[in-house]
């Protein structure tokens, strides 16, 4: 093999070693409440499930980039969270949630949040009760 092969085929492979390392380094698991609550100077993702026994408070009048909710982990864990977000749209009909944020003070603080919900042509209606809050 000439000298110019062998210095390519490294060069390919020393590229594509960073690649997965780059790629192995940005995976994100998600965690449990417990687990951003031992480190709350990390940010992370949580999937989980809304608690319908409790209401999901939304001001938009006060601040119409923050709603809190209660949900529970994948370990049943339950927290309250607040997001720096608007409510999505149908979010009381999510099936599954995923917050990204971290622990303060014992509330998790989303600065995300993704839904899943169930389909449209379902006839599913949540017993959530939802408290829009008035200042007159």
């Amino acid at each position: 093999m000439k000298k110019t092969n062998i210095i390519l085929i490294i060069a390919i492979a020393i590229i594509m070693g960073v690649m997965i390392i780059n790629l192995m380094g940005n995976s994100r698991t998600y965690a449990s409440f417990e687990s951003a609550a031992k480190h709350p100077n990390i940010s992370y993702d949580i999937v989980g499930t809304l608690d319908t026994t409790k209401e999901i408070v939304y001001n938009a009048k006060v601040n119409s980039d923050e709603f809190s909710f209660y949900m529970y982990d994948q370990d049943s864990n339950l927290s309250q969270v607040i997001v720096s977000k608007s409510k999505p749209q149908d979010f009381e009909k999510s099936t599954q949630v995923v917050v990204t944020g971290k622990m303060q003070d014992g509330i998790f603080m989303a600065s995300s949040v993704l839904l899943k919900c169930p389909s449209k042509y379902q006839d599913v209606s949540p017993s959530i009760k939802v408290k829009n809050v008035d200042n007159q």
